[in-house]
């Protein structure tokens, strides 16, 4: 799934990344990489519904965002939802991306938020890249 937001390569590569952390990760049921307006980036999951699980992932961030900024706890980082059947985990990509997990109920929530951390900072690092936001004056937030 391509969209203007990045080339096939780069989508490629963050195709890839989602793989290895569904490998380091093996509860991890789903992964998509989305803008923060919603449109798929990548994913790497079985659900027909990724569309609408990006909508909902920015729908989900800006009240985040909104709930962070008025509790005086800064920019968003992460937000985990926990339900019935497992969670649902949302991760800060830089400025432009976020990356949602579906978790089976089992995962050790450390090694989620560990290993998500890890690929959230590599999946940011592979945007900017592509959007030219690399040096001195770029941010990436620490994790």
């Amino acid at each position: 799934m391509s969209t203007a937001m990045v080339p096939p390569e780069a989508e490629a590569e963050i195709l890839a990344e989602l793989r290895r952390l569904r490998a380091r990760v093996p509860q991890l049921s789903g992964a998509l990489a989305g803008s923060s307006d919603g449109l798929v980036l990548a994913q790497d999951s079985a659900a027909t519904e990724v569309e609408a699980v990006a909508a909902l992932t920015a729908a989900a961030l800006g009240v985040a965002q909104r709930l962070s900024d008025s509790t005086g706890q800064g920019g968003f980082r992460e937000l985990l939802v926990r339900g019935e059947h497992g969670y649902v985990a949302t991760y800060a990509a830089g400025e432009a991306a976020v990356l949602t997990l579906i978790a089976e109920p089992r995962v050790n929530v450390g090694r989620l938020h560990l290993e998500a951390r890890r690929s959230s900072l590599r999946i940011a690092e592979l945007i900017d890249h592509t959007l030219g936001r690399r040096g001195p004056g770029t941010t990436v937030p620490q994790v």
